[in-house]
């Protein structure tokens, strides 16, 4: 397994190693190895896993707190993933990162706690697996829409379905104001 860092502080790719002559076996987690890059597996405490349909948009979805730390993965089919970093102290605070997750390359995204996540599924059916490493406390749950236009993510397809809860979701600038008491914009 390697272990690629991205354009946000802390967000890891990790992409398996092949195993056999055929390729068709993945080393796709490693404890050591990933230990080394500060993600201690022993942290997880949850597993969960949903399902979408192609277009279907989740998102932009966090926590306040102590926040948690994801390891996201596409078991089946193909997903475009979307971070944005919303920690205040962060030096990438409020930059947007995009990745393509699925079931041929099988790479993971390790993702920091005080990050916002959201996906849209890319192909008929898409199961989406995450390792966390707190307990849902829905009293911390934080979401930007994800249509803002502060954030001017550029989804590959058109919605086709967004839940209710993601339709009301607040604003990229009133979080920021929350997390840090100003308004400015986004980094370029």
């Amino acid at each position: 397994m390697q272990v690629h860092r991205t354009v946000i502080d802390g967000v890891l790719l990790l992409v398996p190693s092949a195993i056999g002559v055929d390729g068709s076996r993945a080393l796709t987690f490693d404890t050591s190895v990933a230990l080394r890059h500060g993600i201690d597996a022993s942290r997880f405490v949850q597993d969960s896993q949903s399902r979408s349909m192609c277009g279907v948009v989740r998102g932009m979805h966090g926590r306040t707190g102590s926040g948690e730390a994801k390891l996201v993965r596409c078991a089946h089919g193909a997903m475009f993933d979307v971070v944005v970093d919303a920690r205040p102290g962060s030096p990438t605070f409020g930059r947007v990162a995009t990745f393509r997750l699925d079931d041929v390359d099988m790479h993971q995204l390790h993702i920091p706690a005080g990050c916002l996540h959201g996906f849209q599924a890319l192909t008929e059916t898409v199961d989406t697996c995450y390792r966390i490493d707190a307990e849902h406390d829905p009293t911390e749950d934080v979401s930007v829409r994800w249509d803002d236009p502060d954030l001017d993510i550029r989804w590959p397809l058109p919605p086709t379905v967004i839940s209710p809860k993601d339709r009301g979701a607040g604003s990229w600038r009133d979080l920021r104001v929350q997390l840090t008491g100003r308004p400015d914009r986004i980094p370029a």
